[in-house]
């Protein structure tokens, strides 16, 4: 059958949810969209017939989202810093970026996901996420059953050696990510060591566009400290905060004098203590959520304080 336009446009959502997940970046998710949007469109205009047209819209995300891996790949390989994926607002105003929040939308399990390659990632993805059967990925991505059993079987042991089960009622529960907002916010280190881990793990990703660590700080005591020399010196800058959820974990937006975004702050509990703070600062990773300030141009203007972690040779997962 031809899909109509008003099918076309429902299946949006699907093809947004599967292409985010592939490459942990709303622009290129979106871009995704528009040239499998283009496709269906195409075949509705000339009358050809669909038998399946959701799963037709999965597979061309799908195999989009595969070809743009592949051509990202090298960049990922020799980007500057830990990579973190870009921050998906849960109030996002737009239809087809309303999608189920799950674990595997964490900004922590995207960037354990790039340790998988293309197809890897999208044999896992459609069938933990998307509840495919074998058959229907085969045919999605090309290979025979067999071959995507087998994809599954090392893409799960693979996850599993970087995977942390992060508590999603912890994300959720108000006094506890209040307590950790509030000290951050005054960048109290004595409160804030309170809320953190012992084990928990700060990355910044600036990737060489904007000022970062390029190594993730270790340790509650570390990153108390980190962050309130971070608050101290971004007070006397003039910033203001503002909470709102991405990815289905609470963050912290972090705005400079004129209203610009600076940063989004993402944090993840286990066991109800923060267990993983991901700061994204890259400009280009923050354009979908509106004007992006100039955080260089910022601090280069402010008094500088110590704010250096600890050095430590801990590096994050790569594909």
């Amino acid at each position: 059958m031809a899909i109509t336009g008003e099918a076309q446009h429902a299946l949006r959502p699907l093809m947004f949810s599967i292409a985010y997940r592939m490459l942990g970046s709303v622009v290129e998710a979106e871009d995704v969209v528009q040239d499998a949007y283009v496709r269906l469109q195409e075949r509705h205009a000339v009358g050809e017939p669909i038998d399946n047209p959701e799963a037709f819209a999965a597979t061309v995300a799908t195999r989009l989202a595969i070809d743009v891996l592949r051509s990202a790949r090298r960049t990922r390989e020799i980007y500057v810093g830990p990579w973190i994926p870009e921050p998906l607002p849960d109030d996002d105003a737009d239809p087809a970026h309303r999608i189920e929040r799950d674990e595997t939308l964490s900004f922590a399990f995207l960037a354990v996901l790039e340790r998988l390659g293309p197809v890897e990632r999208a044999v896992f993805l459609l069938r933990e996420v998307f509840a495919y059967d074998y058959p229907t990925i085969a045919a999605i991505v090309d290979r025979n059953e067999a071959a995507c059993r087998q994809i599954m079987h090392r893409a799960k042991q693979r996850i599993a050696e970087g995977r942390t089960r992060f508590d999603g009622a912890a994300d959720r529960d108000t006094a506890l990510t209040d307590a950790f907002f509030a000290a951050l916010e005054v960048g109290d280190v004595d409160r804030l060591v309170v809320a953190l881990a012992d084990d928990v793990v700060f990355y910044g990703d600036g990737g060489g566009r904007a000022p970062a660590v390029r190594r993730p700080v270790h340790g509650a005591v570390a990153v108390a400290r980190f962050l309130g020399g971070l608050v101290r010196r971004g007070t006397r800058a003039g910033i203001a905060f503002e909470r709102r959820p991405v990815n289905g974990a609470p963050s912290l937006w972090v705005r400079g004098p004129d209203g610009a975004l600076l940063c989004v702050l993402m944090v993840e509990f286990v066991n109800g203590s923060v267990q993983v703070i991901a700061n994204q600062l890259n400009p280009e990773k923050l354009t979908h959520l509106g004007t992006v300030g100039d955080l260089f141009a910022l601090l280069s203007a402010t008094p500088t304080d110590s704010v250096r972690p600890a050095r430590s040779s801990a590096t994050v997962p790569r594909s």
